[in-house]
């Protein structure tokens, strides 16, 4: 083989050489910089600011515990099968609930409870109603009803994201040690799915929806109130129940 030949099939093994280093050097950085976006979409959630947290004046409640208020032993029992990211069950809370509250619930003729209704639009459901009960671990489930819905901005877009929801705590002056505990715990999960499948067998379809339930001559009888009604709706439905209990 000549001198020129041998020349030429070394320039060859360099180039290749070359173009393999290169390679090397490309994949590398494809390597590098998917590891650094993977990096940041998981760390950037926790360091992007949580928002402004809108404080709600606060509602009276009448002998509220937990997630109900008003005398257990009511004439009418009112479970309300709502989701924190439902925008009509805000409707509700923000424009009737309050008139239950200072009228049948305050007099003693209402028993009312709220429910989740597992997760009905979503994960941000689930961890919304997680936070309230948690809250209520503390006497605080009302507060943090009171918080999230004013805090209610789309579904599932990070309204309702962890770090949101422990500002909401942390804004409530929650005992964050006992709240995380508890929230990071998912010590409801269970009674979020129950609420779901209650639901579901006391025939809602659709939040918020309302079972009033009260007792005639030893039969429990029972209806569904859908939608986010008017206190006037609500008012004739008791007032109605309370004539058939001969009240």
């Amino acid at each position: 083989m000549s001198e020129k030949e041998m020349s030429k099939r070394q320039a060859r093994r360099e180039q290749m050489r070359r173009k393999e280093v290169r390679g090397r050097w490309i994949g590398f950085g494809l390597i590098t910089f998917g590891a650094i976006l993977l990096a940041f979409l998981f760390i950037y959630p926790n360091l992007k600011p949580v928002g402004e947290v809108v404080t709600p004046a606060a509602l009276a409640r009448p002998n509220a515990k937990f997630n109900a208020a008003g005398d257990p032993n009511a004439p009418i029992k009112i479970d309300e099968y709502s989701d924190f990211q439902c925008p009509y069950c805000r409707n509700f809370y923000e424009q009737t609930e309050v008139q239950l509250m200072d009228t049948y619930v305050k007099d003693g003729v209402v028993y009312f409870a709220y429910h989740s209704f597992g997760e009905f639009i979503g994960s941000e459901s689930a961890a919304s109603a997680e936070a309230a009960y948690c809250a209520g671990d503390q006497d605080k489930f009302w507060e943090m009803h009171d918080i999230i819905f004013a805090n209610q901005n789309g579904e599932n877009i990070g309204a309702f994201a962890d770090r949101r929801l422990l500002a909401f705590a942390k804004q409530l002056g929650l005992d964050m040690n006992k709240f995380t505990s508890c929230f990071d715990g998912k010590n409801y999960s269970a009674l979020i799915k129950k609420d779901g499948e209650d639901g579901i067998s006391a025939g809602i379809k659709a939040t918020p929806s309302f079972v009033l339930s009260y007792t005639v001559n030893g039969t429990l009888k029972t209806k569904i109130i859908e939608g986010a009604q008017s206190y006037e709706t609500f008012s004739q439905e008791i007032e109605a129940a309370l004539a058939e209990m001969g009240k």
